[in-house]
């Protein structure tokens, strides 16, 4: 999790080989249906992973915006575009989302959403 001004970034980083890919169907006549491909394989169920964490964070999180990230940090980046968003969660390398965090402006309590969160998911080595 990283937090900013802007919210809370839950971030599920990744080191996956191929290009990640959002794949989509349907649309006009049919139903959209958003998937995430990585190297052509189907990789959707990270998506929903994400989706658990940011609603776990979500109930925590006094009321911030919350973010889910998947961070890919050995994929086949394109050297144009290539991040991308999939049923709401952003889909980049660690570069962009350093960008992203840094670009991050709001009006969040930073040290009080902080507080409030570690509180609630105290880290693995204090709870041994």
């Amino acid at each position: 999790m990283v937090v900013t001004p802007g919210g809370v970034w839950v971030v599920d980083a990744k080191r996956y080989r191929g290009r990640p890919e959002l794949k989509v169907e349907g649309g006009f006549l049919r139903a959209r249906v958003e998937s995430l491909r990585v190297g052509g394989r189907d990789q959707t169920k990270l998506v929903a992973g994400v989706h658990r964490q940011v609603e776990l964070v979500r109930a925590a999180a006094m009321d911030v915006p919350v973010t889910g990230v998947l961070c890919f940090v050995e994929a086949d980046w394109p050297l144009i575009g290539g991040s991308f968003v999939v049923q709401g969660v952003h889909v980049l390398w660690p570069r962009k989302l350093t960008n992203r965090l840094g670009n991050a402006a709001g009006d969040v309590d930073v040290a009080a959403v902080t507080n409030a969160l570690t509180a609630h998911f105290p880290s693995a080595t204090r709870a041994q």
